[in-house]
């Protein structure tokens, strides 16, 4: 990735991206990021990435428009890139994770926008540890077909961190990012960056898929266990090292449509593998290093288990 010249608002020059994964997140980053200029290589099954490769990404979005993007897409990483953005759940990151090799990756950037605070362990142990930028999405977005993309939130937000990452590097993919569309930063701090998100997204995915009800549903039938799923993933954050505020986090459920979903609830309803390990199993380990009691966690995260059997 070259920096950009010590010129005041001197743009960047085009980047190349590979986008593992070109569902509802790594679609709709790919077609903004090709809207604006850049290189984008979408990584993916064969069947998709011939999708891809003939019809683009089209983005249906009141944030930024209705529009169609060519993107390239291929099965396998074969070439150097300055960045690989790794959008899949967290249920085919391994499988996923064939589809780029160390060797064809070379200096890139590794940024996972997975959902789940463990996944940084495992990149680091397959790439270098210096490249793996552990970040953060705020987003709902869905894929609605291959390369039919359907963005629903009034915001795009995304945290880029990485304390081994030379910071120049991130800032300047914070920068193409932001240019692009969605509103990107850095953080110094890559626990509080990840905490922050489990914290909100933990509680919330959960329970939405435990009972099958929207966020609205969700936040005034089952308050009482939304408000201690709250209090314990924020004592299981603080006992990490990240600050966390159970009230704000509350008010944020409050704020939100009632019609909101979460990512988990909607593969329930769909029969997709759920990301209950990456989230609540997590949670839960988290819990236990710490010796942090968590008994509406381990209930909610057993009773979905039982009932998710084999997904």
């Amino acid at each position: 990735m070259t920096n950009a010249p010590n010129t005041p608002n001197a743009p960047l020059p085009p980047l190349t991206v590979a986008v593992l994964g070109p569902g509802g997140v790594g679609g709709l980053l790919a077609a903004l990021l090709s809207r604006a200029g850049h290189r984008v290589l979408c990584l993916a099954g064969e069947e998709t990435a011939r999708t891809l490769r003939t019809d683009g990404i089209q983005v249906r979005s009141a944030l930024f428009g209705d529009f169609t993007a060519s993107v390239e897409a291929d099965t396998v990483l074969r070439e150097p890139v300055d960045a690989c953005l790794i959008t899949v759940k967290a249920t085919a990151l391994d499988a996923a994770l064939t589809r780029i090799p160390p060797t064809a990756l070379g200096d890139a950037l590794l940024v996972p926008f997975l959902n789940g605070v463990e996944h940084p362990a495992l990149l680091r142990a397959r790439y270098s540890p210096d490249r793996v930028a552990p970040s953060v999405i705020r987003v709902e977005s869905t894929r609605l077909a291959p390369g039919l993309i359907e963005h629903g939130s009034p915001f795009a937000e995304i945290d880029l961190t990485g304390a081994k990452v030379p910071r120049p590097r991130l800032e300047a993919l914070a920068e193409a990012l932001t240019a692009a569309g969605p509103a990107a930063r850095v953080l110094d701090d890559e626990t509080t960056a990840l905490w922050a998100k489990m914290s909100f997204l933990a509680p919330l995915a959960l329970l939405t898929t435990r009972y099958g009800l929207p966020l609205g549903e969700t936040r005034t039938r089952h308050r009482e266990e939304l408000a201690s799923l709250v209090a314990e993933t924020a004592a299981v954050s603080r006992a990490c090292g990240a600050p966390a505020d159970p009230a704000r986090t509350l008010a944020r459920y409050d704020s939100f449509p009632p019609t909101t979903k979460s990512s988990m609830q909607r593969d329930a309803e769909a029969g997709r593998p759920l990301e209950l390990d990456a989230i609540g199993g997590a949670l839960l380990r988290a819990a236990d290093r710490h010796g942090v009691p968590v008994p509406v966690t381990a209930r909610i995260v057993r009773e979905l288990r039982e009932s998710a059997g084999g997904r």
